[in-house]
């Protein structure tokens, strides 16, 4: 006979499994219903910070900081209160080291928070994507307007504008040598030509001094101004018009900037949010067992 045999010594594997899905799904739903309650109030306190009317609104960035900081609160308290329900309502596991009790509970803090969290993204996922459709279907519908109304227009003129792509340089072929104000070219194809040079220009990052002087002499035709008071303003316009460009680099790099430190927040608070329902695990089922320990010991041994 074995030693197991004859000590009547207890099978070193367990058939029942360490994982309690039961305390871990009770204990993400909570999660995910305080969340979307906190969520909810945020929302309505965050609308109570913005008004249309000027001067009785807070500013953008009072408005972002604090949606954040309400993000991370709401993270952290639900995530508290998931995993300490899951410690709290989980059976007691007879016959277990303290250690392992120890990380069995903090392991099913941290899956009763993933589930969680799974479960808050692809909720707000879902939520965005329906915004985002509607979005674009009101998007589409606009730019179905727009072709309607681009079509009409270009059936009623004589002919197509010509490809972008080209059009400057045919421009560049057929430039006169000496603009002036009685040529049979009409205002409107003088504006289109010097759009097309500017959009030709900003492509390339630099605006041509051939093409600065012509378009002086476009205006000066144009608007009776003096030669260089002409091309005194060109230079003006395309200052503005490099400022403009500066502004909207700017103001992406702007984006940029946010994006990263919103995901780099984002990313800090799921962790110390896991590491608070691992906590409130260990928390929650320490408390559990000392419950029924003081209990077995009031009823005194059995007779």
């Amino acid at each position: 006979m074995s030693l197991s045999q004859t000590s009547g010594a207890l099978p070193v594997e367990s058939s029942k499994s360490a994982v309690s899905w039961g305390p871990i799904l009770g204990g993400a739903f909570a999660a995910v219903g305080v969340t979307l309650i906190l969520l909810l109030l945020g929302s309505g306190v965050g609308l109570t910070m913005v008004s249309p009317w000027s001067g009785e609104s807070s500013s953008a960035a009072t408005v972002g900081v604090t949606a954040a900081i309400w993000l991370v609160v709401v993270q952290w308290l639900s995530s508290a209160l998931g995993g300490y329900l899951t410690g709290r309502l989980r059976t007691k596991w007879a016959a277990i080291h303290t250690e392992e009790v120890f990380f069995r509970d903090t392991a099913h803090g941290f899956i009763s928070w993933a589930v969680a969290t799974v479960f808050v993204v692809g909720f707000l996922a879902s939520s965005l994507t329906s915004l985002a459709g509607a979005g674009a279907s009101a998007a589409g519908a606009a730019v179905v307007a727009a072709g309607t109304a681009g079509t009409a227009a270009t059936a009623s003129s004589t002919s197509a504008l010509p490809d972008l792509s080209t059009s400057y340089f045919t421009d560049v072929l057929l430039r006169p040598e000496r603009v002036s104000a009685n040529a049979s070219r009409d205002d409107g194809a003088a504006s289109a030509e010097v759009s097309r040079i500017l959009l030709n220009d900003a492509a390339k990052g630099e605006v041509p001094e051939g093409d600065k002087s012509y378009i002086a002499n476009i205006v000066a035709a144009r608007t009776g101004l003096s030669e260089a008071d002409a091309r005194a303003r060109v230079d003006t316009v395309l200052k503005q018009i490099d400022d403009a460009k500066v502004a909207a680099q700017a103001a992406a790099d702007k984006a940029r900037k946010a994006a990263a430190t919103t995901a780099l927040i984002g990313s800090i608070s799921l962790l110390i949010g896991a590491f608070i329902s691992s906590a409130a695990a260990a928390l929650g089922g320490r408390q559990r067992d000392d419950e029924e320990d003081i209990l077995l010991t009031s009823r005194g041994p059995l007779v």
